[in-house]
């Protein structure tokens, strides 16, 4: 295991409080650390756990002045560097051999690499393609003529379907649906009927796509997901959706038809996205933002209709005075007799 020292040198810190020999067997929150583990302090509201904290090391900013028990690691963003230590502690999960597992269903018409796996129930389609280093585990679905690049990773009972694509080095957790039908129907005659949903849905790479997110295939050419994006879990993308590279899209966001995303735009937990809208590069979208117009670049914006984030405290503070507000005027309503 290593020592405080050696952690402080992995992320070019500086041990100036506690002992640096000390061995340390594992990463902990502040408040649930116990001796041996190492922490991180890079916020106010979390002094009071720093100065109780039974962890043995702490992360702590260049110009830390705080107290506590632990040995300090003086370090320039305390929340990157725990991140680069906890990957120390952890423990890679152990991928299958190459190969096909003789569980798995695949048809004699899908090419596989010989580097790829496809582990046990898989299912492989007619025309599917899987790149060299990929692994699709245990109850995976890969639909027919669906491609999947290399080094791509699909957790156990994730669904690429017919015709979808993805780039190299995808991650899809389990649950993940890439290429359902998108939800479209004609209403005539007192009936819902189902519009054809023909087109596919393309992943660039180094994308992830959390657990139980779904992504519609397109009504007619591409749902695209842009390079380096990353998706949390519970998310939904309707069809022909165009979301740009880098993105960061966060649990439960909702994205309708047609909305076109940026480059390196974050939306936050429960946002809501309309259909047929731009969302402009480098924006922020708030969680539980209903977003009902264009976006421009580099706008931060919360609320429902959306503000600009400065505005939009000060409308919350505003509303809350309302109840005083309307005592005051009561009470000169009474006092003139009105």
């Amino acid at each position: 295991m290593p020592t405080v020292s050696e952690l402080a040198a992995l992320v070019g810190g500086e041990v100036f409080s506690g002992p640096g020999d000390a061995v340390i067997d594992g990463p902990a929150a502040l408040d649930t650390a116990r001796p041996g583990e190492i922490s991180f302090f890079s916020h106010p509201r979390y002094a009071a756990d720093l100065k109780t904290t039974k962890a043995t090391a702490v992360l702590v900013p260049r110009d830390f002045a705080g107290e506590t028990s632990a040995a300090c690691i003086r370090v320039d963003n305390p929340s990157g560097a725990f991140t680069r230590i906890t990957a120390e502690f952890v423990r890679e999960p152990v991928m299958p051999p190459a190969g096909i597992h003789p569980s798995a269903v695949v048809h004699a018409g899908a090419q596989i690499a010989p580097e790829a796996s496809v582990g046990e129930n898989v299912v492989v389609m007619p025309g599917a393609v899987i790149g060299a280093g990929s692994v699709v585990m245990a109850g995976a679905y890969v639909g027919e003529n669906a491609r999947i690049g290399s080094g791509c990773l699909l957790h156990p009972h994730a669904v690429l379907s017919q015709g979808c694509v993805l780039g190299d080095r995808v991650v899809l957790h389990s649950g993940a649906v890439v290429g359902s039908d998108g939800f479209g129907y004609d209403t005539r005659d007192g009936k819902h009927h189902k519009i054809p949903q023909s087109g596919i849905v393309v992943v660039g790479d180094d994308v992830e796509i959390g657990a139980n997110t779904t992504i519609d295939r397109a009504r007619f050419g591409r749902t695209v997901i842009g390079e380096g994006t990353k998706i949390d879990n519970l998310v939904m993308i309707a069809h022909n959706v165009v979301i740009g590279k880098h993105c960061i899209i966060c649990s439960q966001v909702g994205i309708a038809g047609s909305a076109q995303i940026g480059n390196y735009v974050i939306l936050a937990g429960q946002a809501g996205i309309v259909g047929h809208i731009k969302i402009g590069d480098g924006s922020i979208i708030g969680a539980q933002t209903g977003v009902s117009n264009d976006v421009e670049p580099g706008a931060r914006v919360v609320g429902s209709p959306p503000r600009p984030i400065g505005q939009w405290k000060r409308s919350i503070v505003r509303v809350d005075k309302l109840g005083e507000l309307y005592d005051r005027v009561k009470a000169l309503e009474t006092k003139v007799g009105g």
